[in-house]
């Protein structure tokens, strides 16, 4: 019955698959959180989604904490939990959502951090060079700063998706969601190089085992390396895309492009930029002006 834990926690993943509401990524994060979870509720002799009351979910999240998971980590899997009750309360599964009003720990709010056009150059024009497959990588590198795509986005394009000689793309974003992205002079010269390299034996761009796409852990090894060999640290994919925003802004583009080029649903999630912006205006503005005017 759909009732027993190991059930109910199977038929929300298969059904996250099929829908494709979310990423296959997420997805996976989603299955490890919620068996974890499963797990410590088998351990309180909890059997059935029936018998999970709001108390046990409270416990559980203060014994994440206790053995010291990051407050990031804990609202991770507050999310996971939510998301499954709610859908099982949509399939009616369960009567109420004991889940839904469980608040999470409070976050610090964190200004994205972006590299320095330098960095970026560095890395694509240098630590690109010193790997084993230079010519993949550069356009890895290219399309996830030049575009600022999200990684599972990279991960899945195909060269069908591609207009090189008009310089466009189509990405499906987050919930299936496409969008057309203008591609610049140098992503599309790396795409070029490369696909000559590859010689288009795959539907991917980016081809990895068994016909299938390069895995998103390789795709993030690929970024962490490159950056390595010019010395920069603590580099992921999603930095670049921070970046790819950061810049743009920086160079005159409006907030409401960028909502459409980050795919953004919310203008509230493309705003965080500005503040990065205003720091970085601020600080151009005191190195500038006490070389003119000798004031700090």
């Amino acid at each position: 019955m759909v009732e027993k834990l190991s059930s109910a926690l199977d038929y929300y993943l298969e059904q996250m698959r099929f829908a494709k509401s979310m990423s296959l990524n997420t997805i996976e994060n989603y299955a490890i959180d919620l068996n974890q979870f499963a797990h410590y509720l088998l351990e309180q002799n909890v059997t059935s989604v029936h018998d999970v009351d709001a108390r046990l979910i409270r416990e559980y999240l203060r014994i994440l904490a206790s053995f010291g998971y990051a407050r990031t980590s804990v609202a991770r899997k507050l999310s996971a939990i939510k998301s499954w009750f709610s859908f099982l309360v949509g399939k009616k599964v369960l009567t109420r959502d004991l889940a839904k009003n469980i608040k999470g720990p409070r976050l610090p709010a964190r200004l994205p951090r972006a590299l320095s056009i330098e960095q970026v150059a560095s890395m694509i024009e240098e630590g690109t060079q010193k790997g084993t497959d230079p010519i993949r990588d550069r356009a890895i590198l290219e399309l996830l700063y030049g575009c600022g795509l999200r990684i599972g986005e990279l991960a899945i394009l195909r060269w069908e998706d591609t207009d090189l000689s008009e310089r466009w793309i189509r990405v499906q974003g987050k919930g299936s969601k496409e969008r057309m992205l203008p591609v610049g002079r140098l992503a599309v010269q790396a795409l070029l190089a490369w696909r000559d390299e590859c010689e288009q034996k795959s539907p991917f761009l980016f081809p990895g085992e068994e016909e299938g796409h390069l895995a998103i852990r390789t795709i993030r090894r690929v970024v962490v390396r490159v950056a390595r060999r010019v010395g920069l640290s603590g580099v992921t994919p999603h930095m670049l895309r921070h970046s790819f925003a950061t810049h743009m802004l920086e160079g005159g583009a409006s907030i409401r492009v960028m909502q459409e080029l980050l795919g953004h649903e919310s203008l509230i999630t493309t705003q965080r930029y500005l503040t990065v912006t205003a720091e970085h205006l601020k600080e151009s503005y005191y190195k500038a002006f006490s070389s003119i005017r000798g004031d700090d």
